[in-house]
């Protein structure tokens, strides 16, 4: 991961900085024929069925107005841990057993002591641009994050691939790279949104040997990172 303490990218349109779905329980009733001195109440008033259905529908409503947010959702299993920055307005998680550490530049950083290419690291720049999209197509935006910011220029880059994704009707964009030292690779995950006048950029990744086991873990940091109060 790089960390500059100034950066050039007007040429490419950035910014220059100034320093799981819950499981249904289906529910089966069988009816069942009442009493027969008791047909007369049962048909002024709501049938079994109809009791389960309407309360199935309240409790649907009610998860969907306390829906939690996506850090605390993914964080419901113990495997992560949950970031939640009102100030800074944004939220995300990491793997249990990473360590937050100080780097310059970075707003925040969590990394395996071990393992030390597994970070995640969280960056705020000011612009005066409102949409991420006024930067730019994602692919072209990402490169030259990538080549300018997310990598040492010493280091070969490959951009692997870069989306547009929607949360909540703000624009995200999400991508894949790789960026190669002599003794070795690094493949990242990086997603980048504009907000409250700051461009947020969000990375991860590990050592190209580790990917295949830590990729599910990373996509869930980047999957979770959201914007989540106006500051």
């Amino acid at each position: 991961m790089a960390t500059a303490t100034s950066l050039s990218l007007h040429g490419h349109g950035l910014p220059s900085p100034t320093a799981k779905t819950p499981t249904r329980r289906v529910l089966s009733v069988r009816a069942m024929a009442p009493p027969k001195g008791e047909a007369a109440a049962v048909e002024s008033s709501p049938s079994p069925r109809r009791q389960v259905l309407v309360a199935g529908a309240a409790v649907a409503a009610a998860a969907l107005v306390s829906r939690p947010a996506p850090a605390a959702l993914a964080a419901a299993d113990g495997k992560f841990m949950p970031v939640i920055d009102r100030k800074a307005g944004y939220s995300f998680v990491y793997p249990f057993g990473w360590q937050e550490v100080s780097v310059q530049g970075q707003d925040k950083v969590y990394k395996d002591v071990i393992e030390p290419l597994e970070s995640v690291s969280i960056n705020m720049i000011p612009t005066t641009k409102e949409d991420i999209r006024d930067l730019g197509p994602p692919d072209q935006v990402a490169e030259a994050l990538v080549r300018k910011v997310l990598s040492p220029p010493t280091q070969k880059t490959k951009l692997i691939e870069a989306k547009e994704t929607d949360i909540d009707g703000r624009a995200y964009y999400t991508f894949e790279f790789t960026a190669q030292a002599p003794n070795f690779t690094r493949h990242a995950l990086g997603t980048i949104t504009i907000a409250n006048g700051k461009f947020y950029t969000l990375a991860t990744g590990a050592n190209e040997r580790r990917w295949d086991k830590m990729k599910d873990r990373l996509h869930t940091i980047v999957d979770s990172f959201k914007i989540e109060t106006k500051v």
